[in-house]
């Protein structure tokens, strides 16, 4: 497995190894060992799986104070995986990293506890698996604009974006209270 950090602290891009051959293919999405030897956790709680169409822009999406870590890749499909560092005294708060995740290059991005986390659905479509540290809180979900101007994040592509109702009426970054966001 090549393990890559980006220059936000704890968040990795994976990309396992794929084993190919006229039969198909055959590779790891986890295993606990090489995982927390790359610093991920060794305790994942809940796995989500979500399809979504070309355009759809999912985030961003966080919980507090009942946070999760994230584990995502693309089973079918691609699309642009986004994490901001949402943590009020980091030094990189309000930073953003952005990577492609696809059926194809088999990438996978651990997004640590104190990051929002969304996608935009770059192919016609795409299934998508997220593994948890922690369980769905409703009451802690949180949610922030995903053209928040000062986080200035470079979706691709300028088509018009499917959201839901919550991620369209989301606030920027700088409108949320103090104790909405992780320290």
């Amino acid at each position: 497995m090549n393990v890559v950090p980006t220059k936000l602290p704890g968040v990795v891009v994976l990309t396992p190894r794929v084993f190919r051959d006229d039969r198909g293919f055959f590779f790891e999405s986890y295993q606990e060992g090489p995982y927390t030897a790359a610093g991920l956790p060794s305790r994942f709680v809940q796995d989500n799986i979500s399809f979504s169409k070309k355009g759809v822009l999912r985030g961003l999406h966080y919980q507090h104070p009942t946070a999760q870590g994230k584990l995502v890749g693309v089973i079918e499909g691609e699309v642009f995986d986004v994490a901001v560092d949402i943590r009020r005294s980091s030094p990189t708060f309000g930073q953003w990293v952005g990577e492609y995740l696809s059926s194809e290059n088999r990438r996978q991005m651990y997004i640590p506890e104190g990051y929002a986390h969304g996608f935009l659905v770059t192919g016609a479509s795409a299934i998508f698996l997220y593994k948890c540290t922690a369980v769905y809180d409703p009451a802690g979900e949180g949610s922030i604009a995903w053209d928040d101007p000062d986080l200035a994040i470079a979706w691709p592509g300028s088509d018009g974006r499917v959201l839901s109702a919550k991620d369209q009426s989301a606030p920027r970054l700088k409108d949320l209270p103090r104790h909405r966001l992780p320290d």
